[in-house]
């Protein structure tokens, strides 16, 4: 985990939560996204992608399966874009979705669960995904052990009119509200990639890096799972790969990365880390990719690492 604040919070205003229902909701997810999610039972989770026949990924979810229905937390602003996929591929399975109001906020930090207790939402130890529904500031708020925000991280998806209560109980329990700039530099240095600024329809799975994280090497067919058999049957080799940038000035989003002249890739986020001061996610070339090699971002020049920051030192 990188050094900040014991424990944080922020409101991801780019989520957004689809209930799916009906009593095949399960198997009929399974047949669409790229992990095993048919065999979770409810309180268990799983972060899975929806992808496109031809691989691109069109989403990133987090599946939470409850007793009645199965919640999709959806990133990058993508809620709509994935219930027009579902509905697209459901012909006549007896599913429904509806969108929710929630609100997902993101607790970060070793005291994150703390917090969560101290404010009033006690919960079990949770394993990666696990979620529980918890009272807090007066509502009833599920909570989830989050893999995708930097660890130790938990989501709460809370009701719209119960979010200046639940803040409030934040506050007072000691959790600082984080900065998207703070927020961005625990991601770099945890290398944890998110829909929207780093990742988007026009990638594969095997480029981002999160191939074990998102899908299941041992399940059937879902959509997608001919381009992402015939990469890993060829070791999983893709032109560009996600990797970590230690920069000697500071970078943006959207900037070139070169070596010797030309253009080997692309910067998704930047920041400043407290640690290892100017850093960035970025695409590289594979002919750059592996850690150590020497590229340039405006000028100036940059090493590629691997993720997360912690790891490479």
């Amino acid at each position: 985990m990188a050094e900040g604040p014991p424990a944080s919070f922020v409101v991801l205003s780019d989520r957004a939560v689809l209930a799916v229902t009906g009593a095949p909701r399960l198997k009929f997810l399974h047949n669409i996204l790229s992990n095993d999610v048919e065999s979770l039972k409810p309180g268990q989770g799983r972060r899975a992608a929806l992808m496109d026949v031809k691989g691109h990924l069109l989403a990133f979810v987090r599946v939470l399966v409850g007793t009645d229905d199965v919640r999709l937390e959806v990133a990058g602003g993508r809620r709509e874009a994935v219930e027009q996929a579902l509905v697209h591929y459901r012909v006549a399975t007896p599913v429904r979705f509806a969108a929710r109001p929630d609100v997902v906020i993101a607790v970060v930090g070793p005291e994150a669960c703390a917090a969560l207790a101290r404010a009033g939402a006690e919960t079990p130890e949770l394993p990666e995904e696990g979620h529980v529904t918890a009272r807090l500031a007066g509502a009833d708020v599920r909570v989830a052990r989050a893999g995708d925000v930097p660890g130790p991280g938990y989501v709460l998806h809370v009701p719209p009119d119960a979010v200046p209560a639940v803040v409030s109980a934040l506050l007072l329990a000691g959790a600082t509200e984080l900065s998207p700039s703070s927020l961005d530099a625990l991601r770099v240095e945890a290398g944890r990639p998110w829909y929207g600024p780093d990742v988007t329809e026009a990638n594969l799975l095997h480029e981002t890096g999160l191939i074990a994280e998102y899908h299941s090497p041992t399940k059937g067919c879902y959509v997608g799972q001919e381009i992402v058999a015939r990469l890993e049957a060829r070791g999983g080799n893709v032109n560009k790969l996600l990797r970590g940038l230690r920069l000697t000035s500071p970078a943006a989003a959207g900037d070139t990365v070169t070596a010797e002249g030309k253009d080997v890739g692309r910067v998704t986020t930047a920041a400043v880390s407290p640690r290892f001061g100017p850093v960035a996610l970025a695409y590289v070339h594979r002919s750059r990719s592996d850690p150590g090699s020497m590229v340039e971002v405006g000028g100036a020049s940059a090493t590629v690492v691997a993720l997360p920051f912690a790891e490479a030192g």
